[in-house]
């Protein structure tokens, strides 16, 4: 059974970094592509940023870009988010996901494997 684990959350203030990490528990993920998605207090879960299979290609929501900078290390099965300038609004928990398809989207129907979920908080 394929495991994903996060952490790094915590509470920073505002203009702040946190960095994520997702450990995968088997190999196989090296194969294909990984995601970062947030869910905010009350609101669906969306879609922040992925990673192709090579880190060739990657993707980001309006929202994060230039901010937030996603990352993977396919030795370690693990990948990572770098968050700078956090904002309040970034306030949310944060998914880890995979899919082996190398799919980059942002629709979450297409990640078979989702992490257990770790808090970000960002204060003003």
């Amino acid at each position: 059974q394929v495991q994903l684990v996060e952490s790094g959350g915590g509470l920073v203030q505002a203009g702040g970094s946190l960095r994520l990490s997702c450990a995968a528990s088997i190999r196989t993920f090296s194969s294909g592509a990984m995601g970062w998605f947030r869910q905010p207090p009350g609101r669906e879960r969306e879609f922040v940023t992925a990673i192709s299979r090579s880190s060739g290609s990657t993707n980001y929501a309006d929202s994060v870009k230039g901010r937030f900078t996603i990352s993977r290390d396919n030795a370690k099965n693990t990948v990572y988010l770098q968050m700078n300038s956090l904002k309040p609004e970034d306030t949310a928990v944060y998914y880890c996901a995979a899919n082996p398809s190398n799919y980059i989207g942002a629709s979450p129907n297409w990640y078979n494997y989702w992490g257990q979920g770790t808090q970000v908080t960002v204060s003003s």
